[in-house]
């Protein structure tokens, strides 16, 4: 498991406790002026050693920050640095950096939605898949399916935007698969 995938569920796995959840969105609410053990005490209904040890959990995360002052913060933006690395750790994450234009249709390093068929973007996204799978051979329709789910739900859709657009080719029984051209070097950005 790598940094960013381990520091991902540990950040997960505190904000799974209820109280501490709630003790990380007050604080978030709060913003830079921040709350104190007394103020979260009152808005949580909850003793004050309870909350204590709460955001002494949400500090020791990295999720929140005290003061020598008795307020404590939200780290801004941890969340969303955290999506960001898990993203970067998603398989198709390293081939999307060469077709950046095709960012709006993935979330989270999954494909979310295809461009129209007619469309430069859906070739693009064609052949973006194309190398995704690194076809070497013959593949069969459920080896194909396995590649493809790990990057896009519709596993349908996209094999037969593959076919469509000539990076695939099946055979008349519709059970196997092999590479129909050769990809082209990618162009820098």
């Amino acid at each position: 498991m790598s940094d960013s995938v381990a520091r991902a569920a540990e950040i997960l796995m505190q904000l799974a406790h209820p109280p501490r959840l709630r003790a990380f969105t007050e604080l978030a609410i709060r913003g830079n002026e921040g709350v104190t053990i007394a103020e979260l005490t009152y808005l949580l209904d909850l003793p004050k050693a309870q909350v204590g040890e709460l955001l002494g959990r949400l500090v020791g995360a990295g999720l929140a920050s005290g003061t020598g002052d008795g307020v404590y913060r939200v780290l801004p933006g941890i969340l969303r640095e955290v999506a960001h690395e898990l993203d970067r750790t998603q398989p198709i994450a390293a081939l999307l950096t060469d077709y950046p234009q095709l960012r709006s249709y993935f979330t989270h390093g999954r494909l979310t939605s295809l461009p129209p068929t007619m469309s430069d973007r859906y070739q693009q996204t064609a052949e973006l898949f194309a190398r995704f799978l690194a076809v070497d051979g013959i593949l069969s329709e459920d080896e194909i399916n396995t590649r493809l789910s790990r990057a896009a739900d519709d596993v349908a859709a996209v094999r037969r935007m593959l076919i469509e657009s000539g990076w695939l080719e099946r055979d008349r029984a519709g059970t196997s698969y092999g590479s129909a051209r050769t990809l082209p070097q990618p162009t820098p950005a």
